[in-house]
């Protein structure tokens, strides 16, 4: 098998686009840094993630658990079939763009060298409405969580430079049972097993978010996913 391997490094800024005259809701104003731009310079990787990068809703992405949201390369294959539009690296809005490694291959608490910096994965992606908005697909963000394709986001655990082109040192893996598609299922497949939901939350290493939405489960509440996965986009 070969080694993990970051193909491109992306960052963008918050960009304002829609019409504020549309009555479509999918045409009317929004914003989001998921327009990302690749960079083959070497930049800063900090605790919040990379210099030169943003994130539009501080509340619900960015900070030290989602510093840096990854994307395997080969799933935009699928993406191309199954929504019959061009679709490529950057297009999840995705800082590291990656080859030779998916949600079967990642864990949480996995922890890589790349370049000067050590970073950990920390938890999934928990697809939202702004894909859909982009590609004008309402139900795109259930999609990505139904086909398990969600990519996942790192902790930074040391600062430092890094750069594209590069292979990640997998350092240690502490919880191989806790891969990006096991943590997946619990969530959104097998959701009726509390036993489970109760081991993934009891994860040293998952991130916080995702340990609150187990533990709310574990006492009864259910998780409603529409305002996440639909947003604006629907009444």
């Amino acid at each position: 098998m070969n080694e993990p391997h970051v193909h491109k490094i992306l960052t963008g800024n918050v960009k304002q686009v829609g019409d504020a005259n549309a009555t479509d809701r999918m045409e009317k104003p929004w914003e989001s840094a998921i327009f990302k731009q690749k960079t083959d310079d070497f930049i800063w990787l900090k605790k919040t993630g990379l210099a030169g990068d943003d994130v539009a809703d501080k509340k619900n992405h960015g900070g030290p658990e989602k510093a840096v949201f990854t994307y395997p390369i080969k799933h935009y294959t699928y993406w191309k079939k199954d929504l019959n539009i061009d679709i490529g690296i950057g297009a999840m809005g995705e800082n590291l763009a990656v080859l030779e490694m998916d949600e079967f291959s990642v864990c949480i608490g996995d922890t890589y060298k790349f370049g000067d910096a050590v970073i950990q994965v920390s938890q999934p992606r928990r697809p939202c409405w702004k894909p859909a908005r982009r590609f004008r697909v309402m139900d795109f963000a259930l999609r990505i969580q139904n086909s398990g394709r969600t990519g996942w986001y790192f902790r930074v655990l040391q600062e430092g430079e890094v750069l594209s082109g590069i292979d990640l040192e997998l350092i240690d893996r502490t919880y191989p049972q806790w891969t990006i598609a096991a943590c997946n299922e619990v969530m959104y497949v097998d959701t009726d097993n509390l036993r489970l939901a109760d081991d993934l939350a009891s994860c040293p290493l998952l991130a916080d978010k995702w340990k609150q939405t187990l533990h709310k489960r574990l006492k009864g509440q259910k998780d409603s996913v529409t305002k996440r996965v639909f947003g604006p986009n629907k009444a």
